[in-house]
């Protein structure tokens, strides 16, 4: 131990260094601040040295922290899964709320508060392993329990709940805490997708009856599961919350977001919207339409676009009109509408043109065609068939057979917005310019919804479908949908293609589906019961400060946020050894 301490305590010297100093001491005072000077330049070129190869071996990666302001048109109602309605519902619901299942950034279900899944050989039978860490914003554990009550709560008539058709007549069953059965009556390729809703707390909502769960607080105040929860909620005088903010969820299944704070303002409408998002008091939307983004292109914007699986067309009810009976007078209406123009002047690019049910299979990249051989293609179609122009000034078609005379004149009906109105009244002024009477009829939404959609009461409609992400067509164009609630609003009725669409969505087999649906599109551009016109992209202004942003497919604007645990704005260095 002694031997130890003195060794300690033992002075030691640079070889040399005496030599050094004695040689320094020697140093006129320029030579020294020469020396100096050198050794310093040394020092600082060294560690600068060592600075760069250190930085050579380090990444960018993303960290915790920042703060993005989002701002939604509308205000929330229900903050809940089984009633959302409007986009501020919706957004609110994907950020607060999990499923079993959720959407990833390319559009692919994925396992979300399920740690696996599997499918039976019949496709009548999905089990579900809960992961057992998945919890509430509470600190409540998700459990077989929640997810059972979930789904019985969508199921029930007296609820009156969006998501009750979804499943309707499914059995859920469960097996234990952290494992649920669900049985289908009969095989369903798309189903897995209606796994993807919210699942809600049965600790806080079981004791409200269906007739009190709308006036539940928590539907505002939302607790889930989702990788955001809720930390405040601002209101206006009379109570109605203005803004949402929300943090990150540490607990969340899938990995605690990096965005720690996402606040959401609301607005009345796309006028206030704008001039928030002008001012500064707001950063991202997706509200905005495609004239406005338009014209802040011309500003210094970042814009996400994607692809939506929903079609614009103008459905024929050839059951109100007879002169929409004749299959000629369909084709030529067909043919003779400017889709290049709704395109450029509607929608400034942000769309594509199609030419049938399938958005991404049907869009078009075919020439431009002139006015001029437009009408003159529609026109010899009239023509071929017997119809004549009137021999009146107005010149309208005509067509004279043994049960009289028909006259090409209907009614188009359509919704207020903007964008609607104005390709409605370019597809209307081009039927003028073929020879057609035709009057454009402009409905609020809830009017057009509830006093024509749902009773049928329109010659003509112009409209937008969402079709799902598996392409199911079977509530839009099955002759059993024809009436409301069912969604075929051509009232379309082709027994070819009711078999198509029930093969369809009984196999889960995508290759085998895709084929059906290809025959499908192939009748239906043969009978034109419809003339489908555009798809719209949809459009995402977010600041330049947020990485990591992928739409991938989107079915709805709230998917947008399917990713948002991968963005972030703040960031990080570490040695690539350790970025896994």
């Amino acid at each position: 131990m002694n031997t130890f301490f003195s060794f300690l305590s033992k002075r030691f010297e640079l070889p040399k260094a005496q030599l050094a100093q004695k040689t320094i001491q020697s140093f006129s005072t320029t030579e020294r601040m020469l020396f100096w000077l050198f050794t310093c330049v040394f020092v600082i070129s060294g560690l600068t040295l060592l600075f760069d190869v250190n930085r050579s071996f380090m990444v960018e990666v993303p960290d915790h922290g920042g703060e993005l302001i989002e701002g939604i048109i509308g205000s929330p109602r229900f903050v809940n899964p089984l009633l959302s309605m409007g986009d501020a519902d919706k957004d609110l619901v994907s950020l607060i709320y999990s499923g079993l299942m959720r959407v990833d950034s390319k559009g692919n279900l994925v396992p979300d508060l399920a740690e696996s899944y599997s499918i039976s050989p019949d496709g009548l039978t999905y089990d579900f392993i809960i992961h057992k860490e998945a919890q509430f914003h509470d600190g409540k554990p998700v459990t077989a329990d929640d997810v059972v009550f979930t789904v019985e709560k969508a199921q029930d008539a007296s609820l009156k709940s969006p998501k009750r058709g979804s499943w309707d007549g499914i059995v859920i069953q469960k097996v234990s805490d952290r494992e649920v059965k669900i049985v289908l009556k009969q095989p369903y390729g798309p189903f897995l997708e209606n796994t993807t809703i919210g699942i809600l707390p049965k600790h806080i909502w079981k004791d409200a009856t269906s007739d009190q769960f709308s006036f539940s607080e928590y539907n505002i105040n939302a607790i889930g599961s989702g990788p955001y929860r809720v930390s405040n909620i601002s209101r206006s005088s009379t109570g109605i919350p203005t803004a949402y903010t929300l943090k990150s969820f540490s607990g969340f299944i899938s990995g605690e977001p990096y965005i720690k704070t996402l606040t959401v303002k609301f607005y009345p409408d796309e006028a206030a919207l704008l001039n928030a998002y002008k001012k500064g008091d707001i950063e991202s939307a997706d509200s905005f339409s495609a004239s406005t983004v338009h014209d802040l292109s011309s500003t210094t914007i970042q814009l996400e676009q994607a692809a939506l699986p929903r079609t614009f067309a103008v459905f024929f009810n050839q059951n109100q009109s007879p002169v929409l009976a004749n299959k000629e007078v369909r084709q030529a209406l067909s043919a003779s509408i400017d889709k290049e123009s709704i395109l450029s002047n509607v929608l400034f690019g942000y769309g594509s043109v199609i030419d049938g049910p399938l958005p991404e299979v049907s869009a078009t990249s075919s020439p431009v065609v002139s006015e001029a051989d437009r009408i003159a293609n529609a026109s010899a179609i009239l023509i071929n068939a017997g119809w004549t122009r009137s021999s009146t000034t107005t010149g309208i078609w005509i067509k004279k057979d043994k049960k009289g005379t028909q006259t090409l004149s209907f009614s188009v009906a359509t919704g207020n917005a903007p964008e609607l109105k104005a390709a409605a009244q370019i597809i209307v002024n081009n039927w003028k310019v073929l020879g057609a009477d035709v009057t454009l009829e402009v409905y609020e939404t809830g009017d057009l919804n509830q006093n024509i959609i749902r009773p049928r009461r329109y010659d003509a409609l112009f409209f937008g479908e969402v079709i799902g992400r598996d392409l199911d067509f079977y509530p839009f164009w099955h002759s059993s949908q024809r009436t409301d609630p069912g969604l075929n609003i051509a009232l379309y009725v082709n027994t070819k293609v009711d078999k198509l669409l029930e093969d369809a969505r009984a196999t889960s087999d995508t290759s085998v589906r895709d084929d059906k649906y290809r025959q499908f599109a192939d009748i239906l551009k043969d009978d034109v019961p419809v003339a489908f016109t555009y798809s719209p992209d949809f459009l995402y202004i977010i600041p330049s400060k947020v990485k990591g942003v992928m739409l991938g497919k989107l079915t709805t604007p709230s998917e947008r946020f399917a990713n948002i645990r991968d963005w972030y704005i703040e960031t990080n260095h570490i040695w690539n050894i350790f970025n896994h």
